[in-house]
């Protein structure tokens, strides 16, 4: 073999050593470079958390702000209330006025027609009250009126009746004056007379036409001597009934 194409043992032991040189600087750069790269890590890491902290505490102090501004509207609108100065509560009080306005106006209109109605129909009834009465006090005073000239009228029928009955009914006796007997007169023969028959009525009208005739006949005859006639009306009337006209034997 020749000497440029084969190396010699010394050459080969440097040319080794050469490469392991070579490998642990390498090996030594690369640890750094791990440790650098750790190293940039850790600080991003930790800039994460201190931003991450300081985000929290900014939030809270926010809320916190947040809350004492609202609490400090609450208190600042409850004075308002308190003191009647709340723009809201100060709307809401002029609509409810309005509404208590109204409900009062139609409460006083309702209020005057059930008066107004009240009051007619308060007339009407006074009205047909007065006319009712004066409608019964006519009525009862026709209906006295009626019941007394019903009784009024009976007790004439009667009396005519009464009257009319008892000339009828009377005998007069026919006075005759006797003459003295001459000695040369014959004797006298007794007249055999037929009895008179007693008087009686007979009719056939309406009790209208009969008190009619009763009161022509009464007007008529000559006055009564004094004295008292119990006759019963009905029967002496039954018994004067007849043909439809007078007939006096």
């Amino acid at each position: 073999m020749s000497s440029a194409g084969v190396l010699s043992p010394a050459a080969a032991a440097a040319t080794d050593y050469y490469e392991e040189e070579e490998l642990e600087s390498a090996e030594e750069e690369d640890d750094r470079s791990f440790r650098g790269r750790e190293s940039d890590e850790d600080t991003e890491d930790a800039s994460e958390t201190d931003l991450a902290k300081h985000d929290n505490v900014d939030y809270v102090e926010m809320k916190e702000q947040m809350y004492q501004d609202k609490l400090a509207s609450l208190k600042r609108q409850l004075q308002q209330l308190q003191e009647g100065t709340h723009q809201e509560y100060q709307k809401r009080m002029k609509k409810l006025d309005q509404q208590y306005k109204e409900r009062l106006r139609n409460a006083e209109l309702f209020l005057q027609l059930e008066t107004e109605q009240v009051e007619r129909n308060y007339i009407k009834e006074k009205k047909a009250a007065v006319k009712e009465f004066e409608d019964k006090k006519v009525e009862l005073k026709e209906n006295l009126i009626a019941e007394l000239e019903e009784k009024k009228k009976m007790i004439e029928n009667e009396k005519l009746t009464m009257e009319l009955t008892g000339d009828s009914m009377e005998v007069k006796p026919i006075m005759t004056r006797k003459l003295r007997r001459r000695p040369n007169d014959p004797v006298p023969i007794p007249d055999k007379r037929r009895k008179p028959a007693p008087a009686q009525l007979n009719y056939l009208l309406t009790d209208e036409q009969i008190m009619e005739d009763l009161r022509t006949l009464n007007k008529l005859k000559s006055p009564k001597r004094p004295g008292k006639l119990h006759l019963q009306y009905e029967g002496d009337v039954d018994n004067l009934k007849c043909d439809g006209y007078y007939k006096h034997f």
